[in-house]
């Protein structure tokens, strides 16, 4: 069994203990030598012979499988997405591709509440501004009272929900598959889209990409925000129309967003850089410690539990 860790995690050094697991299960493990997700090109000069690979961010497109490896068995995603990934193609060459849920939702519910903070406080420019001499005191605006709408309540957006009430907000919610019960435990209130585009002061993304989610933040939908409405998405890139976004932040048309995730990663000569009323982190909602160790052990027991052939729960493409 010969297994690839092309994520760039496992460079760090609270991870070292996973590859030695990894090493003491394969018959021989590959690592990625560049500590940075990895280009479709370098993926190729080491993926010879691999059965397994936990996959980082690299794409793994249809053109991309079918040049990959006939040994090449299963893609065990470092994450919870899989967007990087042609499920289809994936099926067809017999890869079986897996995640990882509910390893990362505790630390992206912390950063999607931390990025509230930032946005609302100031605190990127009053670092700034301690920084540069400036000592510009910046007057934000409070969370108790306010209206938190949460476009979907899985695991993440529960955390958030539960983080949310220790700042005594009001919590809204919009999910396909509402879960009522822990709505009615958590103090959550059931709202349509149009309920939490046009009323809530903060809105936070937690909803996978799919064709009816792709671009759902845009200029229609930012057009309904409040324009003393923030925006945080720390969930997936491809939710907004950064270009709209763009747009709405610069005419002042909502009062601030923070984003964690981008269309492309990463995200270079964007025009939101031009903006103050933004904050910009490099997607790092599930990386902590913790987290990363949860989700690196996960995918190396899906990648084994594959190879050995035996039941594995978290395959996505089945």
């Amino acid at each position: 069994m010969k297994l690839l860790i092309t994520s760039p995690a496992f460079s760090n050094p609270h991870m070292q203990s996973l590859i030695q697991y990894a090493r003491e299960q394969a018959d021989e493990v590959v690592l990625n030598p560049y500590g940075r997700t990895m280009t479709v090109d370098e993926l190729k000069t080491v993926w010879d012979g691999v059965n397994g690979v936990i996959a980082g961010l690299e794409p793994y497109s249809a053109q991309v499988l079918e040049e990959a490896p006939a040994s090449l068995k299963t893609i065990c995603r470092f994450g919870v997405g899989y967007d990087s990934v042609d499920l289809a193609a994936a099926k067809a060459r017999g890869i079986a591709v897996t995640n990882t849920p509910g390893t990362n939702s505790d630390a992206v519910a912390d950063l999607a509440i931390g990025m509230m903070i930032a946005i609302a406080r100031h605190i990127p420019q009053g670092d700034k501004s301690v920084r540069d001499g400036s000592w510009k005191r910046y007057t934000g605006l409070s969370m108790e009272g306010k209206k938190l709408g949460i476009l979907g309540l899985g695991a993440i957006g529960k955390g958030v929900a539960k983080r949310a009430a220790g700042f005594s907000m009001d919590v809204y919610a919009y999910d396909p598959y509402f879960d009522e019960a822990f709505a009615a435990a958590h103090g959550v209130k059931k709202a349509t889209l149009d309920e939490i585009f046009t009323q809530c002061d903060y809105i936070t993304l937690h909803l996978p990409v799919l064709p009816e989610t792709q671009g759902i933040i845009n200029k229609e939908t930012l057009g309904k925000m409040k324009p003393t409405a923030y925006l945080i998405n720390a969930a997936r890139g491809p939710l907004v129309k950064e270009d709209d976004l763009y747009e709405a932040l610069k005419n002042n048309q909502i009062m601030g967003a923070a984003l964690d995730v981008y269309s492309q990663e990463p995200l270079k000569d964007s025009p939101l850089f031009q903006l103050d009323n933004i904050v910009l982190t490099p997607h790092i909602g599930g990386n902590t410690r913790e987290a990363s160790y949860a989700m690196g052990k996960l995918a190396i027991d899906n990648a084994l539990q594959i190879l050995k052939g035996e039941n594995c729960r978290f395959i996505v493409n089945p």
